[in-house]
């Protein structure tokens, strides 16, 4: 009997955890717009609902033709683009071969004369830098470093949440219309519980998979799925269309990511200093319902061991 009572004891301390549910999705094409209706269950277990309507040039517009990252098909920009600047501007008393071995581009460099080598072989360098660093712009990607300083390539999420705030200006009258935006966290728990409602696909891992998965945020809507970086994305994005002044940062673990916002806390809550400024943790993805300032206990032991790293996502200065 007093192991019973223990039990049920111990049984009514845990922590209810409550899950995010998708009550409904519909998605309609009415002329040249898209009809979104969405219902869900917040954590207080009422019902929510959002309908808004988004331009289907917008939908299927500058991310149209996002794809995952491919280490081959970047070589060959580069290497184009190295030969074409080359070939417009010849390095002086340097023999230039471009060859093909195991399906790359490989240049050579020959020359009687060591210091116009050696100078060559600078400029290449700052050639193929110069092209690499374009083709991720143009592609929406950048190299980045892990916590502990492994490099790679992924989305560039900052850039693709701010670009994306234009296209989903429909949403922030309707949003107004459930939130105030004097109330920060009012406005972001509700948007949080919106985006952890919206089914979630798994995460490759961010180290090799060069942006696998990854849907900015309208393809996210459009497809009703996503991961989690692409979950973080479309939440800076609609935090930011709701709040241009507030600081907000992404902070990407091992294939997790969360979103910080810069508001004051309340109490024992999860929270990261970034370049002085103090963050307020939250997680777009779901199933589980948090508010703002609770994360899951994997993403808290990651926080409390340095394991993460953090992107600014601070409003835009547009020029007057």
């Amino acid at each position: 009997m007093n192991y019973m009572r223990f039990a049920l004891a111990f049984i009514l301390m845990m922590p209810i955890m409550l899950y995010a549910k998708q009550i409904s999705f519909n998605r309609s094409k009415v002329d040249n717009n898209y009809q979104f209706s969405y219902q869900w269950l917040d954590a207080q277990k009422q019902n929510q609902q959002l309908s808004f309507a988004i331009n289907k040039k917008a939908l299927f517009g500058k991310f149209r033709n996002f794809r995952s990252f491919k280490a081959d098909i970047a070589q060959q920009h580069v290497m184009h683009m190295v030969r074409k600047n080359i070939k417009q501007q010849p390095f002086e008393d340097v023999q230039v071969h471009f060859e093909q071995q195991d399906n790359q581009t490989v240049v050579t460099l020959s020359s009687n004369n060591d210091s116009a080598l050696n100078k060559a072989k600078q400029q290449l360098a700052k050639l193929k830098q110069a092209a690499t660093k374009q083709y991720l712009t143009e592609n929406f990607y950048h190299s980045f470093n892990t916590y502990d300083q492994t490099s790679g390539i992924k989305p560039d999420h900052v850039r693709i949440a701010n670009q994306s705030i234009v296209d989903l200006k429909p949403l922030k009258p309707i949003l107004l219309e459930k939130v105030s935006v004097k109330n920060i966290r009012n406005a972001s728990n509700f948007t949080l519980g919106f985006v952890q409602s919206i089914p979630y696909s798994t995460l490759e891992s961010r180290r090799t998979s060069s942006g696998a998965g990854f849907n900015p945020p309208l393809k996210l809507l459009y497809e009703n799925q996503g991961d989690c970086d692409s979950k973080v994305t479309l939440t800076a994005a609609l935090l930011r269309s709701l709040m241009p002044r507030v600081k907000m940062v992404m902070v990407f673990i091992d294939q997790h990511a969360l979103i910080g916002v810069n508001v004051s806390t309340t109490g024992d809550e999860s929270i990261i200093e970034h370049e002085g400024v103090v963050y307020v943790l939250g997680e777009p993805t779901g199933p589980e319902l948090m508010n703002l300032g609770e994360i899951s206990d994997t993403s808290d032991a990651a926080i409390a061991n340095g394991h993460y790293s953090v992107e600014n996502y601070h409003a835009v200065m547009t020029k007057k």
